[in-house]
């Protein structure tokens, strides 16, 4: 329960953050409608949708707050811009990881921007539904949604008087999830968002122009690939991991979930350098990881990842980023059930995006209070191949010494 002095403090904090954002607003209508629609989406209301929203700020109808969706001119990437810089000052932290991924829109119907038929990991089959790609930032300060983009699937895009009727901007042409992603990412290093690391499951991971576009920015990854994934000097890396002495293994916690420490036995490996993106001069700066999970109960699930890092990292660092990527999934989690983030009744493109927009300034306040409150397949390899796994220096790399380029290896490799 929330005392007096607590709420009061929240109150203050809320219209700080209303300062902040509504000097985007060029009319005080659509200000005040903003602060009405934002505080309902805080508070508690059983459906936020438009007419339980415009009851609970006493409006007589929900006009007004569909006008502030649909009609009103406001730019709701400068308010997304303003969040990222509010997310930064209140949660920001050296070492913070930016974190990929989409969720699902179950929706009725075939007019709302981006519906159709296609996969969902929320619901975990094909729905009609839509689909938005989101950004999180979390650090040991908290978690919150930064960033987000509907993805418009070809169907929608090579129909474009579908488009002009969901208010599609004429400009907005086909781009998958993961180009959506690196548009995302590209923001994120350019807003004042403190970013060491990025993280992201294997629909994004195992795209190799995704992770050119991290190594080329000097940041961080540790990124879920297919077991068919192919590194440096290596073949597929299920394969790489099936040829590990059982000392690689060590069982380690990723991190706390809601039942408890979720504790697997973890397997890293390093792998060889790239001389464009690891070296400055003759001298590296950066190494390469394979690392593979295995779950305790089910020793043949195991999960696989590409590692990017200083040399100074070690194994049990990269564990623990990887468990990070699991806060996202809590952010989508928070920000439908506290926020409406799911609960809105529009179908077109800017409406959507406006609303996902505010939905996500109510879940950034909710993390910085928080935050406040608390202080703080098989492969069969070449005939050269020999068992990759060598010691060295308390963790476990690869045998051939060498430092492969786009082009061959840096220096001579010898089978």
């Amino acid at each position: 329960m929330i005392n007096e002095p607590a709420a009061e403090t929240w109150d203050n904090e809320l219209e700080d953050l209303f300062l902040r954002v509504g000097h985007r607003f060029r009319r005080v209508e659509p200000r005040r409608r903003m602060r009405d629609y934002v505080r309902g989406l805080l508070g508690p209301v059983g459906r936020k949708n438009g007419w339980q929203l415009a009851e609970y700020a006493g409006h007589a109808t929900p006009d007004g707050l569909q006008h502030l969706l649909a009609g009103a001119r406001w730019n709701a990437d400068e308010i997304r811009d303003e969040l990222q810089h509010y997310v930064a000052e209140r949660l920001g932290r050296s070492d913070g990881v930016l974190i990929l991924d989409d969720t699902g829109f179950v929706k009725k119907g075939t007019t709302s921007a981006g519906v159709q038929r296609q996969y969902s990991g929320t619901a975990g089959r094909t729905e009609n539904c839509q689909i938005g790609v989101f950004a999180a930032y979390a650090t040991s300060r908290g978690r919150a949604l930064v960033d987000r983009e509907l993805y418009l699937p070809k169907s929608w895009t090579e129909d474009r008087d579908r488009c002009r009727a969901a208010k599609v901007p004429d400009e907005r042409e086909f781009h998958t999830k993961g180009e959506l992603a690196k548009a995302m990412v590209l923001r994120a290093l350019a807003s004042p968002l403190p970013i060491a690391w990025v993280t992201a499951d294997s629909a994004y991971g195992q795209e190799g122009r995704f992770r050119r576009l991290l190594e080329q920015s000097g940041v961080g990854y540790v990124l879920a690939v297919p077991k068919s994934q192919f590194s440096v000097g290596c073949p597929r890396i299920d394969w790489l991991f099936s040829q590990a002495p059982a000392e690689a293994w060590e069982r380690i916690s990723c991190g706390n979930g809601a039942k408890g420490p979720r504790v697997y036995d973890w397997a890293a490996i390093r792998l060889p350098a790239v001389a464009e993106y690891d070296y400055q001069g003759e001298t590296q700066v950066r190494q390469r990881w394979a690392l593979a999970r295995r779950s305790l109960g089910r020793p043949d699930e195991i999960a696989y990842y590409l590692a990017y890092s200083q040399l100074d990292t070690t194994a049990e660092q990269l564990v623990r980023i990887a468990g990070i990527r699991w806060t996202i999934e809590e952010c989508f989690q928070t920000a439908k059930n506290e926020c409406g983030l799911d609960q809105y009744e529009v179908r077109r493109y800017t409406g959507w995006m406006r609303h996902i927009t505010l939905a996500m300034l109510a879940h950034a306040f909710l993390a910085a209070m928080a935050a406040a409150s608390k202080g703080a397949a098989e492969t069969v390899p070449p005939s050269w191949w020999t068992s990759p796994w060598q010691r060295s220096g308390g963790s476990w790399r690869l045998a051939a010494p060498t430092a492969y380029t786009r082009h061959g290896p840096r220096h001579a490799f010898t089978p």
